[in-house]
């Protein structure tokens, strides 16, 4: 049976923001992971008349193989492992830490261009709404809902198209998950956008630009 694909990430980030006014969201502040989840948050933050911000994460990818996320790291020292990846690959402890540093280094770096100066949102007491354009491994994820839940939101809920089933079935760093498309033959997420080119810095800041203008 053919896949059922969205056009693009404004597409699925219309849709997914359809599905997410049905629910009773408190206050919700909607964040992005960047790159590719941007846009896509963009278009739910809209649908729930809601802000913008983004969580700024990096992937530490196996060595031998990038898309292959054995962990990923966060703003504010967080972290978060995913063990059986990272058992298989059988990277030691001082090899996994100097990824680590690597990657904490390059979202020092991104917080510093994408904000631009400008102070993150406030999540305290607050519906954390964290979106991105697929779960493949959710380490990216996992990692983005704590540290929204460690910055004072006091519901966490992760909004994305489409995800693995065996991610969400295991997924407790959010309150709740919501997923458009969970396929059993789920393979690749970039197998359910007709578009799936990569989004660059520049669009990300042109997005929190015009969102930021647009709470003044």
């Amino acid at each position: 049976m053919p896949i059922e694909r969205f056009a693009d990430r404004r597409d699925a980030g219309r849709r997914l923001g359809l599905e997410l006014r049905s629910r009773l969201l408190d206050r919700p502040i909607v964040l992005g992971l960047p790159r590719g989840g941007v846009p896509v948050a963009d278009e739910v933050a809209r649908a729930l008349d809601a802000p913008l911000d983004v969580l700024v994460v990096r992937k530490i990818g196996v060595p031998w193989q990038r898309e292959v996320a054995m962990g990923a790291v966060g703003e504010r020292g967080a972290v978060v492992w995913n063990d059986d990846v990272r058992s298989r690959t059988r990277i030691d402890e001082r090899e996994a830490r100097a990824l680590e540093r690597r990657e904490r280094a390059e979202v020092e770096a991104r917080v510093a261009r994408f904000r631009g100066g400008a102070a993150p949102i406030d999540l305290a007491g607050r519906t954390a709404v964290v979106v991105d354009d697929g779960v493949a491994t959710g380490a990216t994820a996992r990692v983005a809902c704590a540290m929204a839940r460690e910055l004072g939101a006091v519901r966490v809920v992760l909004a994305t198209p489409v995800a693995a089933p065996d991610v969400i079935a295991s997924f407790h760093e959010a309150d709740e998950v919501v997923a458009l498309r969970a396929p059993r033959s789920f393979m690749a997420v970039g197998m359910h956008y007709v578009d799936f080119a990569q989004t660059t810095d520049d669009e990300v800041m042109a997005i929190l630009r015009a969102a930021r203008s647009g709470d003044e």
